[in-house]
């Protein structure tokens, strides 16, 4: 069949769903969507699954536990199951002895490559470069891709973008020259940045951690310097106590996407420690490693908080950062060979959209308003956004425990029905005010209390 038999085909065709890049959450979709009376489709313009190849460090592991999979929270006897990829790979005795519920991240990219494996839905090495109304009907839409033999369009009823993330780099250090590697490439330059004479990471979660970690290993008397800067008052360790953990919950959820859009955005800032902190085995491993260091030798390595990075200038040899401390106020310079950012990621809003723009919800800073459904156009629940909801939802958008959850709430909009029945009350808390609570009479709010005073019960 000619490439343009083949998009004529494609155009007659209608799919019930088409996903739009296929990451952890859109392979979820795709494998809670495979047992159903489904016509689905979901593109990527990789040529394989990959799941952050750059950080696959040996002996990593993931931070949520491996019931935290594609499919296991919606449908436990789903053959998609991280369980059963254990069983089937001869594995599920020696993870049960190893008595631990975080998989290594190389496991949970192996997991996820053998789901892709056994999909039939998923199109690889296809480009999405629009999604448009389709002209003959109102009520469907197209979206076009390009392959390395042309272009195919897919007629749909529904579109899901799960499209990621993208690394962030800050302003002050965009466009720089020389040898800057952003964390999701940091393995393939790992060498490189090993033989530099010092090298400084900047970043305060797990990847520049991790990062740091690995680095410190070709540290020591005459060997490289190493620094790590962040803009975090003190290197926060992820909060995974159970009551906290309540908060990747459908009521927390429910609570914090009615809010108002400012407190919303307020939160998002405040409760970044709760799910981009470091993992705490790994805040004392570093220390660890750095006490043995330090028993033969002073370590070449220095740790900055509260310190911000306010530009970079490159001489061709060596980067001359212009730092300052938050709390004194004082900027200072250092030099370093190399950087390394783990500056995080960020939903962005792709382009492929553009020409649905008219038809898509947004807010008044320029961000798709996500409905409580995941649905962004408006109450039509034909165009949904898989983790590109934080500003909307909050904590719940980038969690893979929580990803099962969204991907049946988007198959009951698709279907019609509660096809995977989702928990909507899991919490011992209440977020909000309580159902019924009386208000209190005017006049009764005590008054604040005086400076320098210490409310009972507070901590000392």
């Amino acid at each position: 069949m000619s490439t343009a038999d083949a998009t004529v085909s494609a155009d007659a065709h209608v799919h019930d769903l088409v996903g739009v890049g296929i990451g952890p959450f859109n392979l979820g979709l795709a494998a809670l969507a495979d047992p159903l009376d489904l016509d689905t489709v979901f593109l990527d313009r990789a040529a394989e699954f990959r799941w952050h190849p750059g950080m696959m460090l040996e002996g990593a592991t993931i931070q949520v536990p491996f019931l935290a999979d594609l499919v296991t929270m919606a449908d436990p006897t789903s053959p998609y199951s991280f369980l059963n990829w254990l069983k089937h790979t001869g594995r599920l005795y020696p993870f049960y002895i190893r008595e631990s519920f975080y998989p290594l991240r190389a496991e949970y990219d192996a997991y996820c490559r053998w789901v892709a494996d056994g999909l039939g839905t998923l199109r690889w090495g296809r480009t999405v470069t629009a999604v448009e109304v389709d002209p003959h009907d109102d009520d469907l839409y197209v979206v076009h891709a390009r392959t390395a033999h042309g272009t195919e369009s897919y007629r749909t009823r529904h579109v899901v973008l799960g499209v990621g993330t993208q690394p962030v780099v800050p302003a002050a250090l965009r466009g720089l020259d020389g040898p800057v590697v952003h964390s999701a490439d940091y393995l393939m330059h790992r060498e490189t940045l090993r033989a530099a004479g010092s090298v400084t990471v900047v970043g305060s979660g797990q990847s520049a951690a991790e990062v740091y970690r690995d680095l410190l290993e070709t540290t020591g008397p005459g060997g490289q310097r190493l620094d790590w800067v962040t803009r975090s008052p003190r290197f926060f360790p992820m909060e995974y106590t159970k009551l906290t953990l309540e908060m990747t919950s459908p009521e927390y959820t429910d609570h914090f996407h009615a809010l108002p859009a400012d407190v919303r955005d307020r939160l998002t800032r405040e409760q970044r420690s709760l799910y981009k902190g470091i993992s705490a085995d790994l805040v004392d491993d570093i220390y660890d490693a750095l006490y043995r260091r330090s028993a033969t030798g002073p370590v070449p390595t220095t740790l900055l908080t509260d310190t911000e990075v306010l530009g970079a200038t490159w001489d061709g040899a060596r980067y001359t950062l212009r730092l300052r401390h938050a709390q004194l106020g004082v900027e200072h310079e250092r030099t370093t060979d190399a950087l390394v950012l783990a500056t995080g990621y960020a939903a962005q809003v792709p382009d492929v959209v553009l020409g649905i723009a008219h038809r898509l919800a947004w807010d008044d800073r320029g961000r798709l308003d996500v409905a409580r459904d995941y649905s962004v156009d408006g109450g039509s629940r034909r165009v949904f956004v898989q983790n590109g909801e934080e500003h909307t939802h909050g904590l719940t958008a980038p969690d893979l425990g929580f990803g099962a959850w969204r991907s049946s709430a988007i198959l009951a909009a698709v279907c019609g029905r509660e096809v995977y029945p989702r928990e909507q009350r899991i919490a011992f808390q209440e977020f909000g005010v309580p159902t019924g609570a009386h208000p209190a009479p005017a006049g009764t709010v005590p008054a604040p209390a005086a400076p320098g005073a210490v409310a009972d019960g507070a901590r000392r």
